[in-house]
């Protein structure tokens, strides 16, 4: 009887292990994104799609796509209410421009600071680069992708087009998503970070 109840807990065990999918990734990016939306408690997925979900659809890492950039203050811009796919208007302010090379052309996109964040711990220094680029509706959402950064403490910032990330309400339209502004449209497939999600 004893052995009969090992080989239950055991059978029980086994059976839970190989049930428990890992959490895949190329990169650490990868990982930790593929592990906040695997986790209930961190999920955009509705039930139904997070019950199935077994990672989301990256392009591999392509370093090109990491680009220094030159960081222009512009401190004299006014907030703003950012357009949302709800009817939510969190307000915004543009912190400056960033201007880089991609892929040989030289490229400008506006970088935001939400100003109802900046009293949460964390996220003193928060900044919000959304854009569009030509995947957009084929590979990647229509609405365009975000990346989020740090401010520098020179006039350089590291922009990295392998952790875009699509808006959450591609998962969920529970979610309230700052619209890309159209001036952040670049003129290029970057073929990088997270692709579109297929609904199941």
């Amino acid at each position: 009887m004893k052995r009969l109840l090992v080989l239950l807990g055991l059978s029980v065990t086994l059976s839970c292990a190989q049930g428990k999918q890992p959490i895949t990734g190329e990169t650490e990016f990868q990982k930790e994104m593929n592990a906040k939306f695997k986790d209930a408690s961190t999920s955009p997925l509705k039930d139904k799609d997070r019950k199935t979900f077994k990672g989301l659809d990256f392009f591999t890492f392509d370093s090109s796509y990491v680009v220094m950039a030159t960081l222009k203050r512009t401190p004299n811009e006014q907030p703003f209410k950012m357009k949302t796919t709800t009817d939510r208007l969190p307000e915004y302010v543009k912190y400056g421009e960033v201007r880089f090379e991609l892929k040989g052309t030289a490229y400008e996109l506006n970088i935001y600071q939400n100003l109802e964040l900046l009293d949460e711990d964390g996220y003193e220094d928060y900044l919000f680069l959304p854009f569009l680029d030509d995947t957009n509706g084929e590979k990647t959402y229509g609405g365009g992708r975000y990346i989020e950064g740090r401010i520098p403490n020179g006039d350089t910032i590291q922009i990295d087009f392998n952790t875009a990330y699509n808006p959450y309400c591609v998962y969920n339209e529970k979610y309230s998503c700052p619209i890309v502004p159209r001036d952040n449209y670049l003129a290029l497939k970057v073929e990088a970070g997270v692709k579109s999600f297929d609904k199941h």
